[in-house]
């Protein structure tokens, strides 16, 4: 037998009986593949023996941290907020929030069906929480779930969706001329966007973000290079919108971009704030009227509160559904739905997924039943007696 295999031999001086005690084994580096350090972060360390990595497996240059840092403060305005009411939440309560734990994600699920918020919204907002996690470190939402599932069978209410109410042309021609009625430059830039909004069948969010780089405006077109959108993900396209007599689109984007170029912006976004002088903001006033995350891009709420704006002030009516940015979209969609576009053509118009039920049931259906009466087959009664 080895005489190893039985004793461990320590290089130690000699000590009295009961004085002899064993040395701790050396700190070993707790990482894993996943592992990311930050400038000046000391490696986490576990007297569990692991795989040995040195300091090259672990840190991420200063670039990368500082790439790493604003794409975390930037982010998706909807994680922004997710993540800014669930802090807040934590904060109260005196809870950890990232990362946080599977009880902490549970009881904040459980606050949100509290507030009788609809289905559809508290699964997004804890799906944004949920994600918003680092990797290897998600909690479990099976617990979430469950109680859902008893929240949806409870509050019937919950599942019903709120609708945009959608600006088809009828609406949104006397919005844009009430908007140009003063011939101020933030009218012709709201005129313009709510042209583009319609015509584009844009999320608020595309919207704002694009640049003038990304147009080209022909006599009777408008064609439009996009990066990706939610449904194309690292896919490029290029969007011609052929212009139309009662949208003037060609006429009223004209007008904004040339007035851009008036005050030397030739690139950039293509919709931007508008002081009271009508000039448009310049980058440092922005920044002093803390536009710190967008800089010179407008926020997607801007979009929002500009249609709700015009369309008060046109003195139109809804039917009771809500008006928003959105109302663009499903403007668009309605009318061509409802004047005979294939469910391919609406896909396509508005990039929907193909296979997509959105455009055809949220949009197109809602408008064709509500101009559909069965009893219209039924004769009027005569009240006149028979002889």
């Amino acid at each position: 037998m080895n005489l190893s295999d039985e004793y461990e031999i320590v290089d130690a001086e000699l000590v009295e009986d009961g004085e002899l005690v064993r040395a701790a084994p050396a700190a070993r580096p707790l990482v894993d593949a996943h592992t990311v350090l930050m400038p000046g972060e000391e490696i986490p360390t576990s007297d569990d023996p692991r795989t040995t990595y040195t300091e090259r497996d672990l840190y991420v240059s200063e670039e990368t941290a500082q790439a790493i840092k604003e794409a975390e403060e930037e982010g998706s305005p909807q994680r922004r907020t997710a993540m800014g009411l669930f802090e807040t939440w934590c904060a109260e309560q005196g809870r950890v929030t990232k990362p946080c734990t599977t009880a902490t994600y549970t009881e904040y699920g459980r606050h949100l069906m509290a507030r009788n918020l609809k289905v559809t919204t508290i699964r997004h907002y804890m799906s944004l929480v949920r994600t918003s996690m680092p990797p290897g470190k998600k909690p479990d939402n099976s617990l979430f779930l469950l109680l859902l599932a008893q929240y949806r069978k409870k509050n019937k209410r919950a599942l019903r969706r709120k609708e945009a109410f959608p600006i088809t042309l009828p609406y949104l021609v006397p919005m844009m001329e009430k908007a140009e009625a003063d011939d101020r430059p933030i009218g012709w830039r709201d005129s313009a966007m709510l042209a583009f909004g319609y015509r584009f069948l844009g999320r608020s969010v595309e919207d704002v973000d694009l640049d003038l780089e990304d147009l080209t405006i022909l006599d009777d077109m408008v064609t439009v290079w996009l990066a990706e959108d939610k449904t194309h993900k690292g896919e490029e396209q290029t969007l011609v919108l052929h212009d139309r007599e009662d949208l003037r689109l060609v006429f009223r984007l004209r007008r904004w971009v040339g007035y851009l170029a008036e005050q030397g912006i030739t690139t950039g976004p293509v919709f931007r704030e508008v002081l009271r002088s009508g000039k448009v903001a310049s980058s440092d006033t922005r920044k002093k009227r803390g536009a710190t995350k967008r800089g010179d891009y407008l926020r997607p709420q801007t979009v929002n509160e500009r249609v709700k704006l015009w369309f008060a002030a046109a003195g139109l009516k809804t039917d009771g559904r809500p008006v928003s940015s959105h109302s663009l979209r499903a403007g668009g969609a309605t009318d061509l739905g409802m004047n005979g576009a294939t469910d391919e053509e609406l896909e396509d118009a508005g990039r929907w997924k193909k296979g997509s039920r959105i455009p055809r049931e949220r949009y197109v259906r809602p408008a064709k039943d509500a101009n559909k009466d069965t009893f219209k087959k039924v004769p009027v009664h005569d009240p006149t007696p028979v002889a």
